[in-house]
């Protein structure tokens, strides 16, 4: 019996959809890990790949669209804003909550990482 998305429930789809997100972080994450030694540079690699969805891989939204690109914005300004969405200084509709997820160290290494994106 073949089963499709459509057929299923919205909650096993919406599971579905985010087993799919996963295996390809997985599948990137890994192609990358042949190519990397250092555990460090691995972990803030994964860390970062929690905002592709929304922000492109490396920060590198599509232009044009609603998102932000964070791979053109300097560090601290990324910091400041991660921090001002955290306080709840900077309205948004989810970021607040995401940022309440992460660590000050997590915070400060996306904003690092993604300040670094357009920099030569």
């Amino acid at each position: 019996m073949t089963h499709t998305l459509a057929g299923v429930v919205p909650a096993a789809r919406s599971r579905a959809f985010a087993a799919r997100a996963a295996l390809l972080a997985l599948l990137t994450l890994a192609g990358t890990a042949v190519h990397a030694k250092d555990p460090t540079a691995l972990r803030t690699r994964a860390l970062a790949a929690t905002c592709a969805q929304c922000h492109g891989t490396d920060g590198q939204a599509v232009e044009g669209e609603a998102l932000i690109r964070l791979s053109v914005l300097p560090e601290d300004y990324i910091l400041s804003q991660l921090m001002a969405f955290r306080s709840g200084q900077r309205p948004a509709t989810i970021m607040h909550q995401i940022t309440k997820g992460y660590s000050q160290e997590q915070l400060e290494t996306l904003a690092r990482y993604f300040g670094s994106r357009s920099k030569p």
